[in-house]
Parts: C-alpha cells; structure tokens; sequence
C-alpha cells in the first residue's frame, strides 16, 4: 500500500470520531497546538533552515525564499491565527434551515464536515498550520501534500502539532502529511475517490490547472493573482502611491500582489512619474506600454505574454488608459478573477467598477494585499477560491462545511 493510501485510510478512520468532538474540546486542541508551535519554534526554525539552503544552492530566488522562510515572529503570526480560529464560532451543526411539511415531517438542514479534505500546496510552510486548524475547528480530517522544497519545514511542524494533539481529544491522524516527494503521490491524490472528499490546490496556476484538469475527487479551485490597479482620474495621488506601492511590494510572492498598474491618461500625465520613481527607491522593475516608457524612460516594453504573467516579484507592468472602459476590458481580459482594484474620488466610476469586475474580491481605495483569511477576520484561510460553486473569495470556516438534512417524523409513510 503507498503512502497516499495508507496515510488517507488513516485519516478516513478518524471522521466519525471528529463528528462527535464537541467546540470546546476543538477549541482546546487548537489551543494547545498553538502553545506548542512557539515553545518549539527554534526546532521548526532549525528544518526550516534545512529548506532554505537547499533553496539557495538550487537557485530559488529570494521572493520565493521569502515564501518560505520562517522566524521566531513569523511562528507567533501563524500560532495566533490558530488562536484567532479557536476563537471563532464553530459553524458545525448551524441551522441552516428548517421546513415544517403538512403531514408533519420536520426538516433541519444543518452544517456538517466534508470529511476528509486534500490539500496540494506549494512552498509556504504557513500553509500547513493554516490548513490544520481550519479543518480540525470544523471536523475534517486534513490529508497534506506540500512542495518538496519545504519537506523538512512541513514534517518538524506536523510532528509537532502530532505530540500536541497526543495530548487533546483530536486523534493525530486526522492530521497527515504527505512525504513522498514524486509527481505520483500528487496524481494518487487526484484520484482517491472513496478516501478523500474534496481536494484544494493552492499555488501557482500549472498546480492549479493540473488538479482541476486530472482530478476526479471533487475540487475547490483557489486561483492565481493577476491582481490590478487601476488609478482612475481623479484618483488623489498621495492615496494612490500608498495603495500603489503596498500593493506590489509590501510582499510581491503571494497571490494578493498586484501584478499590473493600469492608470488614466490624465492621471498619468501629473504623477506617473513620480509614481515611477517612488517604485524605483524600492527595486521594482516597471514594463510599461508605449506612452509608459516615453513618461518613463528607464521602463522596458510590456508584452502581452506580460500582462498574463504571475510574476510574484519586483516587477510591475505598466498600461495607460484613456478611461474606466479601457480599464475594465483589460481586466476582464487578463484576470485570474482574484482581486482587482480601483483609486478614485468619483463615487459613479467606484460604484461601476464594483459592480462590473468579476472577481473574487473587488477594492475601492484599499490595497489588494487584503486579501486574506487573517485580514477578513477568518483567523487564517484554506486559500482564496476564484471559483463560483460552493465557496468564493478566503475560504474560512463555513467554506469547508456542506449539509445535510434531518428528517423528524411520527411514522409517515409515502402513499
């Protein structure tokens, strides 16, 4: 039996268990995972070293490094997130409906857990912890399928939250974490109908689009970040460099980076460059369209394979516009559907730009760097889905619930 296998029969086994923990005896274990994840920190640092380097001497470069690094404040960040979580009302067993039927059937539709969720994730270790107590909070076993360039991070830190859970009413299977490093484990994943319920991919869009296109477990699909800007008009230029500027490099590498700047032709014509300059005191490579290099003269061409890129690094692309219109055909054309944003004083462009960007989540004069589970208030997130079905936007709690419904009768029979 493969590791894939046997490590999700184990955690299939533990639902039922996980069914009947009442809130407080989740909320205990989330606790004490928390209190372990700091007391342990400098062991977690020391694998995550280990990740690291081999990172370095293979070439990864430093806005991916940063994904994966962990520090002391770091580790804190992510144990309050499980805190934040234990903090949170328990959706399992909402009432979502009742129905009172004429020949006296009384109908609950209540929250329940998925069951046995897949999670295929990339390079940042934070995801692990994020995903655990997402799941544990509401009932679901957690099968984990990390990147191998932080296996060392993901195995201290499960190893970890396993001596904790020892300790708590949760049974450590329903935490497991996939360590076989080969493309098969994540293509047995896809396929493990009966064993895993739903699964959720989180990283880039060839990981992405790989779970969606081969899996037949259902699938939650989380989206990449071509997240835009667009400085309207009358966008007030001391906003608009703020937003501007921590929406591209406050933390280029995650999804909620802004990828493209989109800005009015009036709006250029004042500040643009200004605007450039700003971005070049903090190393961030612009390409910009024809009229953004003539305003901008250190700025390379963009090219439309550009304007489709992720690029989780220093580097900006460019385009002005003459208008709401112009911007709101490049967005429809080039968005991963994530997070789109608009800067402007005029309350009858904001009011449109809301209503017609299709995506997950749509700013009026705030950074797209908000979105995020801890941001909204979720006290972590399983990823950001761009998807339409079930779930949309940070996935918190009830996003990893569905329902069923509870029949109460007095023996009635279909005639």
């Amino acid at each position: 039996m493969s590791e894939v296998v046997s490590k999700a029969t184990l955690a299939k086994e533990t639902t039922g268990d996980l069914a009947s923990l009442s809130t407080d005896q989740k909320n205990e274990a989330l606790l004490v995972m928390a209190d372990a994840l700091v007391r342990e920190a400098p062991s977690i640092i020391a694998a995550n070293s280990e990740d690291l380097e081999r990172g370095r001497l293979g070439g990864t470069p430093e806005s991916m490094l940063d994904r994966l690094a962990l520090d002391a404040h770091r580790i804190q960040t992510i144990a309050e997130g499980l805190k934040q979580i234990a903090e949170l009302p328990d959706p399992i067993g909402d009432h979502l409906e009742t129905i009172e039927r004429p020949n006296g059937l009384y109908i609950e539709k209540i929250r329940v857990p998925l069951g046995v969720i897949g999670i295929i994730y990339e390079a940042r270790p934070n995801v692990t912890v994020d995903a655990a107590g997402l799941c544990l909070k509401t009932g679901n076993a957690v099968v984990l399928r990390g990147g191998s360039s932080a296996l060392s991070s993901n195995r201290k830190i499960v190893e970890v939250l396993h001596n904790a859970l020892d300790t708590t009413a949760i049974p450590k299977h329903a935490l497991q974490l996939i360590e076989d490093k080969s493309r098969s484990s994540v293509d047995q994943m896809l396929k493990l109908n009966g064993l895993l319920d739903v699964i959720i991919p989180r990283g880039g869009s060839s990981l992405i689009q790989n779970v969606v296109l081969n899996a037949t477990v259902p699938v939650i699909e989380t989206g990449a970040g071509i997240c835009h800007t667009y400085l309207d008009a009358s966008a007030e230029p001391d906003m608009a460099q703020r937003i501007s500027l921590n929406a591209k490099a406050q933390r280029p590498s995650v999804c909620n980076s802004m990828e493209t700047l989109l800005v009015h032709r009036d709006y250029a014509a004042k500040h643009l460059l200004s605007l450039a300059e700003a971005f070049r005191e903090v190393h961030v490579e612009l390409r910009g369209c024809p009229e953004t290099v003539l305003l901008v003269p250190w700025a390379l061409p963009v090219t439309k394979e550009d304007f489709a890129t992720e690029y989780n690094d220093y580097i900006l692309n460019v385009k002005i516009v003459g208008g709401l219109d112009e911007a709101l055909r490049h967005i429809a054309e080039f968005s991963t559907k994530h997070s789109e944003c608009i800067v402007t004083g005029d309350a009858a462009n904001a009011a449109r730009f809301l209503q017609e960007v299709d995506a997950a989540a749509v700013y009026h004069n705030a950074s797209t760097r908000f979105t995020d589970g801890f941001e909204f208030g979720f006290g972590a997130e399983i990823g950001i889905s761009t998807q339409k079905l079930h779930a949309r936007g940070p996935m918190g709690l009830p996003a990893l619930t569905s329902s069923k419904y509870i029949i109460h009768g007095s023996g009635q029979i279909r005639g």
